[in-house]
Parts: C-alpha cells; structure tokens; sequence
C-alpha cells in the first residue's frame, strides 16, 4: 500500500548522492506506477524547492509515460480526420504537461463558452456576422491573447494551460476558437502558414484569414504574403489554404519539442518525437 511517509522517503532519497541508491529510488516508483501520481502531485504542490518539485515531475513523467503514449497511438490509429478528433488528441498531449489532467473538465469548459453565445450565433443568419461574434467574445471578452514575452513557454502549448491562462501560441489559440466554433457549427478551420498560425473562415463563396495573434484581426492574402516575404519564405497557395486536422496535430508537438529543447530537456524531446513520428507515419 503507497503511503504519503513512503513517497516522502523515497524522495529524500533521491538527493543521495550515490547513483545505486537513485536508480533504486527510480525502480521502486517504477513498481508502484500511477498508484503513486497523486500523492507525488499533493507533494509536489507543497514542496518549496524547486530542485525537488523539478524531480518530481521527472518521475511523475517516467511513470505516466507509458499510459499517454498507448492512448495517443490508439487514437491515432483511429485517424485525426477532423475537429473533434485533434481537440481529444490535444488533450492526450496536455498530458505530458499535467498528467493528472481530467481533459472532460475542460471540454465541458468549451461547452460552456460555447453554450454563453449559442443563441446569439444560432439568431444571427449573416455568415460573415456569426464569425465576427465569435471572435469579439473569444480575444475581447474572454481576452484571449498572445504571449510574445515568453513565447517559447511549453504552458503556451498545451491546450489546458491555455484555456486556464487565456494566451498562448498562434495555433493553441486557433484550436480554442475552433474548439468553440465546432460546437456551433461555424466553419473555423487552421491554415498551416509557415511561421505564424493562421485561422481560415470557410464558407461557401469565400475564405477568411484571421490572426489569433493580434486579437483576432482579419487579415489579407496579399498581408501574409508580405509577411512570409519578408521573413525569407517564398508563398505557395497550400500556405494559408485549410490545413490536415494531422498537419495541425504535428506542428503542435513540434512547438513542445522547440520548447523543451531550448529547457535542455532532452528526455522529453525524445519522447515528442516519438509521438511525432506516429502521427507522420499516418499522414
């Protein structure tokens, strides 16, 4: 039976400075598996040091691993094909921040944001006005924004820090909006431009390119062609056309992976790119 005066030992132990005594600390957490999360997390939370919150969340990592990657491989094999789909694979990866995350307290979240402006969208019948609605309640009224003073943050990546801090990266705050417009039936899709995520309104007769990062401004064509232009990058049409739910998926893990490399945390570089590489094995 895991104890709170067992997890507290063995975490003493990990200071030791004999490296028998560390590996046997790391294989006894090994053996107790996630049966030991939740009082490594209440410990954590209580720790003042920071030396000993980091090993723990070291270990938490090793031992939730194993867990996330099998639920991310069963869902990748079932295909990221659309919205839903890479909202619950998102999820699956905001796991590798926070591995006691309970992803249905944040989709019923998106529920909720989504049923605040139901009957204004659901009484609007100009297109062009639900989308406009949509992004005046997400980036003004909610506040959603971007982080450009600590962009390389890996909390500005995953999807639960995101809707709890309400800023994070281009394509975090795309899948936000498009998290909510999914569930009212309003066509905001991602496009993959190089650099900067965009997000393409789609309706029948036209596209509307839209950057979450500056509030949620529209933007034109000829705009993103400068601005890939002036950063060195040739334009091609593919570039702000709607992107693969997959495409999406892969340039989110990259991000981490950029994240935690600039960290030295080349454990968990390791273990993205091994997320990353089944997802590109499927595309």
């Amino acid at each position: 039976m895991t104890n709170k005066a067992e997890i507290e030992s063995l975490i003493y132990l990990l200071e030791d400075p004999d490296p028998a005594v560390q590996n046997g600390v790391k294989n006894r957490f090994q053996e107790l598996g996630e049966r030991a999360v939740p009082l490594l997390d209440q410990y954590k939370s209580e720790s003042v040091r920071d030396s000993e919150r980091q090993h723990i969340n070291e270990i938490i990592h090793n031992i939730t691993y194993g867990s996330l990657l099998e639920d991310f491989t069963g869902l990748i094999d079932s295909g990221v094909t659309g919205r839903r789909s890479l909202e619950e694979a998102l999820f699956i990866l905001a796991r590798f921040g926070n591995p006691t995350l309970r992803a249905s307290e944040y989709k019923d979240k998106l529920d909720d944001l989504a049923r605040q402006i139901g009957s204004d969208i659901a009484y609007t019948p100009s297109l062009n006005e639900k989308m406009r609605i949509l992004l005046h309640f997400v980036f003004r009224e909610l506040r959603f924004r971007g982080d450009s003073k600590n962009y390389h943050d890996p909390e500005n990546a995953f999807l639960d820090r995101v809707i709890d801090r309400r800023k994070g990266l281009p394509i975090m705050l795309s899948v936000v909006v498009m998290s909510i417009a999914r569930r009212l039936n309003l066509p905001f899709y991602g496009a993959n431009m190089p650099i900067h995520f965009m997000l393409v309104y789609q309706t029948h007769n036209q596209n509307i390119l839209v950057d979450p990062f500056d509030g949620g401004t529209i933007v034109t064509y000829d705009q993103c062609y400068y601005f890939l232009k002036k950063n060195g990058i040739e334009p091609r049409a593919e570039h702000l056309e709607r992107a693969d739910e997959s495409e999406i998926l892969a340039r989110c893990i990259r991000n981490l992976m950029h994240s935690y490399a600039k960290n030295h945390q080349e454990q968990k570089v390791a273990d993205l790119k091994e997320l990353l590489a089944l997802v590109e094995t499927k595309r």
